[in-house]
């Protein structure tokens, strides 16, 4: 049996409806929790911007410009598809990056961006579209520390040429969001985080 024989059957028993349907299941039980845990978030400063930045792979993708837009991000979601037929990969919305307070870059106060089949059965992608305050585009907000690159954390919201394979979106959805407090500890001392965050238990 060939490799990629192999692999497709792995992808196939992935999604399989029997297997979406369990995950939605433990979804749905975990919202109360994802709810619990957001709003002892929002008490501790700064906690998206530093996990953010201490993600590799995001990481990679911050200017010093998206780094300060980012301090201004007091809530992540990510919420699933409720019809598994729906379901691709990336399977998900992610529904909402909150700026509840004002800054200096851009109007919105949610900016979201959506993942979807579309009517031919193909990986499709949806966003909020940025409304750069005077003075601030994308390019700029996107610049390097060190070098010109493409790609970049505001850029992403704006780039649906390959929904079905989006990187940020897959480490947002799988990585990040189920643990993001791995990466908010990674150069930040425990102490510093409110006891009744670490003592979240179910």
């Amino acid at each position: 049996m060939s490799l990629n024989l192999i692999q497709y059957h792995v992808s196939k028993l992935t999604t399989s409806e029997e297997i979406l349907k369990v995950e939605q299941k433990y979804n749905k039980l975990r919202q109360p929790f994802f709810q619990k845990r957001s709003e002892l978030i929002a008490k501790i400063p700064n906690f998206w911007v530093t996990t953010f930045v201490n993600h590799p792979q995001v990481s990679a993708l911050l200017g010093e410009e998206d780094e300060e837009a980012l301090h201004y991000l007091t809530r992540v979601e990510v919420t699933e598809f409720e019809d598994i037929k729906s379901v691709c990969n990336p399977n998900f919305i992610l529904s909402a990056l909150q700026y509840f307070d004002e800054n200096p870059y851009f109007e919105n106060k949610v900016l979201s961006k959506e993942f979807h089949l579309n009517e031919s059965g193909d990986p499709s992608s949806k966003s909020t579209e940025i409304k750069w305050k005077s003075g601030k585009t994308q390019n700029k907000a996107s610049r390097k520390r060190q070098h010109e690159e493409p790609e970049s954390f505001f850029t992403w919201f704006t780039d649906h040429s390959d929904a079905g394979a989006d990187e940020l979106g897959e480490v947002i959805k799988d990585d990040i969001w189920p643990n993001p407090l791995q990466y908010y500890l990674v150069r930040v001392e425990l102490i510093s985080v409110p006891s009744s965050f670490l003592s979240l238990s179910v």
